[in-house]
């Protein structure tokens, strides 16, 4: 069986990929696939890049092996197929998940009798290098905001709702995916908080200040009935056809409004959660209360806006002080 070839970041269509293996190894990639649904409760998004992964890896397998056979699934054939994936312009950041895609899947393999050894704790891969995010400046978000605001005053229920998700995004530092999952109940505007189901279905609380509930109340009262539908069910944001809103089409949204910003980078929707972890943290709130707003399992994560943080003060030092 020929093996399809990597093209790094670009891979052939996984489908056919995937309906080509050889059955007992399609059979391995489906009981991994409910493993991670069902058993571990993953995103879909999550599962479809895990089983992407290991699709791609037993491809390379079945390709070397003759008769194809997980049994066959050794720490050299791992080496092989990042190797491979490397010589083809793969970069350390798409090495490392691949690579980690790889551990969990012989490790499950192994605690299934699938291998008799598992050959994942041996596999070394590049560590993926940590980029400072992409931030913007205070004034630069409130020229988008400004600008948003003022396409909202016509009234139009489209402008309404890109304002309000525009404030709310910031002010929460939500990710996409959260804001679009939110309903109408999740919003408690007396209390400027919304209630968010986060990463591995874990729930937090996050405040929003007095724009955003502006904002909030123009789309609940004058946009959104506006663009409700039968179908549209408790959705807090939606579509114009009435449905929940994509996730596509907020980073549309995001990326127009910061797009007509002058100077602004080129930046989408988790800029603004970024720009909002960084400016709370200039404002002098605390590291263990930023990993709470932004739904962090670990601080190490929230740690990382320090060091925007700092740059960013660096920067300003030399720019203004008298004896830089």
């Amino acid at each position: 069986m020929a093996r399809p070839r990597s093209t790094g970041s670009r891979r052939p269509d996984l489908r056919a990929v995937r309906s080509a293996l050889p059955a007992a190894l399609g059979d391995a990639v489906d009981r991994f696939e409910r493993h991670l649904a069902v058993e571990r409760g993953l995103s879909t998004h999550t599962v479809r890049g895990y089983v992407g992964d290991v699709v791609s890896l037993l491809a390379h397998l079945a390709g070397d092996a003759d008769p194809a056979s997980l049994a066959e699934l050794d720490v050299l054939v791992l080496r092989d197929w990042l190797s491979r994936q490397h010589a083809d312009g793969a970069g350390r950041a798409t090495l490392a998940r691949r690579a980690a895609s790889a551990r969990t899947f012989t490790r499950w393999a192994f605690r299934n009798g699938l291998l008799s050894a598992d050959p994942g704790p041996r596999l070394a891969a590049p560590s993926k290098q940590r980029k400072l995010p992409a931030v913007l400046r205070v004034d630069q978000v409130g020229a988008a905001m400004r600008a948003s605001a003022a396409g909202a005053e016509q009234g139009d229920p489209v402008a309404l709702r890109d304002h309000a998700l525009l404030e709310l995004l910031y002010a929460t530092g939500v990710r996409v995916a959260e804001l679009c999952g939110l309903d109408v109940d999740d919003v408690d505007r007396e209390r400027r908080v919304i209630r968010v189901i986060g990463k591995g279905d874990r729930e937090r609380v996050a405040p929003f200040g007095v724009p955003a509930d502006q904002a909030l109340g123009r789309w609940l009262s004058d946009g959104r009935p506006k663009l409700a539908q039968l179908h549209s069910g408790a959705a807090l944001f939606l579509g114009v056809r009435g449905g929940r809103l994509d996730p596509r089409a907020v980073r549309r949204v995001v990326h127009d409004a910061i797009g007509a910003v002058p100077g602004a980078p080129d930046v989408g929707p988790h800029a603004l959660r970024h720009s909002a972890a960084t400016h709370l943290l200039e404002g002098g709130a605390d590291l263990r209360s930023v990993q709470e707003l932004l739904g962090h399992a670990t601080l190490a994560t929230t740690q990382l806006y320090t060091h925007v943080t700092v740059e960013r003060l660096k920067a300003i030092h030399d720019r203004t002080h008298p004896r830089t």
